[in-house]
Formats: C-alpha cells, structure tokens, sequence
C-alpha cells in the first residue's frame, strides 16, 4: 500500500469532526514496523548524542527519571527520515483543514519505569512562538503505555481559542506571561469526574494527535509499567504565524526574530513545509 493510499484509508470526515471536536484524537496502528524502528534508533541516537536543550524534568529523589530533549531533527538522521517520509504531517495536514504542514519541533520524552513525576495540565501554545489555530502535535510511543501512565486530554478545551496560564512542571513558576496576565489552570485532578477526561492504552504504531491549546496531562510510570519513550512532533498549519516574546520561549526560537517580522508567517529553513495539499 502506497503513503497516500494509507493516508486516504485513516483520514475520514469523522476523524477530522472528532478533531474539530475534542481536539485530541487516537489513530490505531498509523504507523507501520519499518517507521517505529526508525523512530527507535532515532531516539537511541538521540539518548546517546544529547543536544544543549536536554533536560532532566524529574526531581533528583525521583524513584525513576523523566528526560526530555528537543529539535533534534536536522542532526538526527533517523528523525529526519520519519518526519519526512511518514504519513504524520498530511494527516497533520487533513486535521487542521489546511493546505500545509509546515514542521515546527521534535521533542523526545522518556520515562522510566517507576517514575513519580506527573506531567501537569497544561497547554503546548502558551509556551511557545506562535499564534493561530491550525495546529496538531503527535504523540508517538514505541513502548507500550498502560492507562495509567498514558497522556490524557480534556476534550473540547482548544475550542474558543482560551489561553491558560504555562508554568514550569517542577516547581510551579510563571517563567513566560506574566503573573496575573492569563487564568489559572483548574485543579483538575482534585476533581477529576467534573472534567471530560479521554485517554488511551497505547501500543507501539499508535499515536496521539492534539491541538496546542488542549489542555493535557500525565501520571507517572507505575514499578510494573514499561519504560515511556516517545517522540513528539509538531505541525503548523496557514494561518500560524510568528509573535516573539520578551521572554525565552519552550524551546528558546529568539533566534528567528532576526529573520521572521512579527505577525509573518514562519518561513525559515528550520521550519520547513513537509506536506502540501494537491
């Protein structure tokens, strides 16, 4: 089965509605052996070569450990390879309505078996460079991941375009809005039967898509769970365009403010356009 034959079979009115509506949807065995063994050597290449913006997210006297890097891919052969040749960014594409799919980042988060570190509510957009509406993220295991320890979502908060306050997820500090500037994210696991929690058992060939503003969350691994490896890429659509902040960003693009105007679209050789529509 060719690429576009396997992306006409999985792209559906219904699977784009479902987007539309809860702003996270879970694609079954997307992706096939040859692609998630690319992404398993990527993520050994990646784990083996770290880059400056690797970072350990869980506390020292963590029982396991939580590691995340980032935008890796023009040194990282494997996960150049799976961006431009997987069917990720056109289905990222068909999910935002939009005739491009540029690439925005890669991101690479590990949990170990045993971890306690949560990964707290929040929203991707918030910490980022960039405005607009046409946006999806994937979240791609190559382990498989228990209820328990799999990302969660509360379906329909990217809807009304509703910005909630980012902090770090260790200690709780507002390092970019300032404080007061946007509301406070709910405690929603005080509460969680109030809030339409969805999330899935995953297995390797699995992935998560998600809109950058839906509101989104982890638990940590149990003794008994699997090693958590995923690798996350991120898609902007037409209407995405740059805003700088007067604060370092997650990842830190100040960088590009040389190049791309505020309010321009982000045409730059590090966000290449992977897909676009025929």
């Amino acid at each position: 089965m060719t690429l576009n034959e396997r992306i006409n079979l999985i792209v559906t009115n219904s699977l784009i509605n479902e987007y539309e509506e809860n702003g996270a949807v879970c694609i079954r065995q997307l992706l096939n052996k040859d692609e998630i063994e690319l992404l398993r050597q990527g993520i050994d290449e990646n784990l083996s070569h770290p880059s400056p913006h690797f970072k350990t997210a869980s506390q020292p006297d963590d029982t396991g450990r939580f590691i995340e890097d980032f935008c890796t891919w023009k040194t990282n052969r494997y996960y150049k390879q799976f961006i431009y040749e997987s069917p990720c960014a056109a289905i990222a594409g068909h999910l935002m309505k939009s005739s491009i799919s540029r690439l925005y980042h890669d991101h690479l988060l590990v949990k170990e078996s045993n971890t306690k570190q949560i990964t707290p509510w929040h929203q991707d957009q918030p910490y980022y460079n960039i405005e607009g509406n046409q946006t999806c993220s994937f979240w791609i295991p190559i382990d498989p991941v228990s209820r328990y320890s799999t990302l969660e979502f509360i379906a329909g908060s990217h809807r009304g375009q509703r910005w909630l306050m980012p902090r770090t997820f260790m200690n709780s500090e507002a390092k970019w809005f300032p404080e007061g500037s946007l509301e406070e994210i709910p405690d929603i696991n005080a509460n969680r039967n109030a809030f339409p929690i969805i999330g899935w058992e995953l297995e390797p060939g699995d992935v998560i898509a998600f809109h950058m503003l839906t509101l989104h969350g982890s638990q940590g691994t149990r003794e008994n769970d699997n090693r958590r490896r995923v690798f996350s890429v991120r898609f902007l659509g037409d209407d995405v365009i740059h805003a700088p902040r007067t604060w370092i960003t997650s990842p830190d693009f100040s960088y590009i403010s040389q190049d791309i105007k505020p309010g321009a679209p982000m045409n730059h050789p590090d966000f290449p356009i992977i897909w676009k529509s025929l």
